[in-house]
């Protein structure tokens, strides 16, 4: 229960929280009956665009271009999966909070122990500081692409975006969902832009969408990658376990009756409509970026990666595969557009990632600072790691800088693959279950199907793709020795996060058991009065 006292200590930064998920907002927008699907959709409609921002972050854009740029239209077919499973997990993710009343972190913490309570929200952190990294990087080289500021200070600019949040916070959520559906479409429209100006063979982009063997081939190499490390390069920066507490935090912003069963199915209705249909827009924007890998650059003329390779390479016509690319590309419009949709992924990535720090530290340890505080004391520990980068490179050439901040990026995605199994298994353990969701909302047999096989496929190639992951920390070309050495770095790994695992499966069916029986003595405590 809400410990009253504390919670109305306002004039404290650090205070006791144990209510509401993301209270301020929770169960604050009122969606009036019997108004007509299309009315109703847009009321319930802006809560997937806050999670579909994640999917289209800084991190997704090297993946994909790249993807492209080696294999041609060959993991189109990866993109539409990890798409498919986002949906999935996002669902239920949505539905968990609508019926429960609780974010994923309160729901974990309320059948698992305190211990594993902050182990877990430990490794939520590092996944959402893994996160911040790449928005850092993205935002930096943005502004540095268009107003030329100087990196390292604009790594420090990118700090003071908790002004821009601070302003958000006081105009009202449902402007915010809003302000994100413009920096989306945004996004969207830049590159449907670009690939239109490309004229790409829509049959092999369509062909493209069926996986074949060749798909996670790990026999090929182009440009030190394999098609494998592609598809798990793409995975790894698209489902991302941030997404999922978020998710089951922002779905109950609606004004629902709980007592009308009716009342919850319609929201988790229109709340799954919204979700999948901004993260087919999502699906979109990635498949746009590995497109635009194939078909606006000639093959193979990408040879820096890089935000910074990707801009240049946008600016010289040498490297673009027709003449009507060329002829805009003089006037410097497709660079341009780059970095700004570069500048509003970042800012759209600001905003979820503060909301879903707030809702992991308050689920798992019952702890709330205001947002400007928590985003500046996340966003200050994710700028030490690219300034020392940046410093580190500042005397070699900008190639060498470039690819650093890069490889950056790529190796914080670590903390993602490590952290990600910690989400999807509770979400789907307790979403499949009748005691937490009731007979009418658990899960049918078909998504406790595909759910459990989207988990332990994932799970089994984030275990797979961590060596690779490590090796990535020793630079492009690590030696025999230290490829040795990831791979022992990874074994560990992957040990402890089947004993972690382990330990949590542990505690959620304990958890469960206990809460059974409390709904059994309370039953028989009822009947006998």
């Amino acid at each position: 229960m809400v410990n009253t006292k504390l919670k109305n200590r306002q004039h404290k930064l650090i205070e006791y929280a144990n209510g509401p998920s993301l209270e301020e907002i929770n169960g604050k927008i009122a969606v009036p009956k019997n108004i007509g699907f299309w009315r109703t959709l847009f009321a319930y409609s802006g809560p997937g665009a806050l999670v579909a921002v994640g999917y289209m972050d800084p991190g997704n854009w090297s993946t994909s271009i790249t993807g492209g740029q080696n294999f041609s239209y060959l993991l189109m077919s990866v993109i539409l999966i990890s798409s498919l499973i986002a949906m999935l997990l996002q669902y239920m993710a949505a539905k968990l909070g609508i019926v429960t009343q609780m974010d994923l972190a309160q729901a974990i913490r309320a059948r698992t122990s305190k211990s594993l309570g902050i182990v877990l929200w430990l490794l939520t952190e590092f996944a959402i500081m893994a996160t911040d990294i790449a928005e850092v990087i993205g935002a930096a080289i943005a502004l540095y692409l268009l107003f030329r500021i100087p990196l390292v200070i604009a790594v420090f600019i990118t700090v003071f975006d908790v002004l821009l949040l601070l302003l958000l916070t006081k105009i009202g959520f449902r402007k915010i969902e809003a302000i994100v559906v413009c920096l989306i479409l945004v996004i969207l429209l830049v590159f449907v832009y670009q690939v239109v100006l490309s004229a790409p063979n829509w049959g092999q982009v369509i062909t493209g969408l069926v996986p074949t063997s060749a798909t996670f081939s790990n026999s090929r190499t182009v440009a030190g990658m394999t098609p494998l490390s592609g598809a798990l390069g793409i995975i790894g920066a698209t489902v991302m376990p941030h997404n999922l507490y978020l998710h089951s935090a922002i779905s109950q912003t609606r004004k629902i009756d709980h007592s009308d069963e009716n009342d919850v199915a319609r929201t988790v209705k229109f709340a799954s409509l919204d979700s999948n249909i901004q993260l087919t827009a999502a699906f979109f924007v990635n498949a746009l970026l590995l497109i635009t890998g194939v078909a606006v650059f000639k093959t193979g003329a990408v040879k820096d990666p890089s935000f910074f390779g990707l801009y240049q390479a946008l600016s010289n016509t040498s490297s673009l595969s027709n003449g009507v690319l060329i002829s805009v590309a003089k006037s410097g419009v497709l660079s341009a557009l780059f970095a700004v949709a570069l500048l509003a992924s970042g800012q759209n990535s600001t905003i979820t990632g503060t909301l879903t720090g707030q809702v992991i530290m308050e689920g798992f340890i019952h702890m709330r600072m205001p947002l400007w505080l928590r985003r500046l004391v996340t966003r200050l520990l994710s700028v030490i790691p690219v300034l020392i980068c940046v410093v580190m490179t500042s005397g070699k050439s900008a190639l060498d800088e470039h690819v650093a901040l890069n490889d950056l990026m790529n190796n914080s995605q670590v903390f993602l693959a490590f952290a990600l199994p910690f989400s999807m298994l509770p979400l789907l353990m307790m979403t499949d279950s009748a005691a937490e969701m009731g007979q009418r909302f658990k899960n049918s047999w078909w998504i406790k199907g595909f759910g459990w096989l989207s988990v332990i496929s994932l799970t089994g190639l984030n275990m797979y793709g961590l060596a690779p992951q490590v090796a990535g920390f020793f630079g492009d070309n690590p030696t025999k020795t230290q490829t040795s050495i990831a791979n022992v770095i990874a074994a560990v790994l992957i040990v402890i996060i089947i004993a972690l695992l382990t330990w949590t499966i542990i505690e959620l069916h304990r958890g469960n058991q206990r809460y059974l029986a409390q709904r059994a003595a309370k039953a028989a405590d009822k009947a006998t009065k």
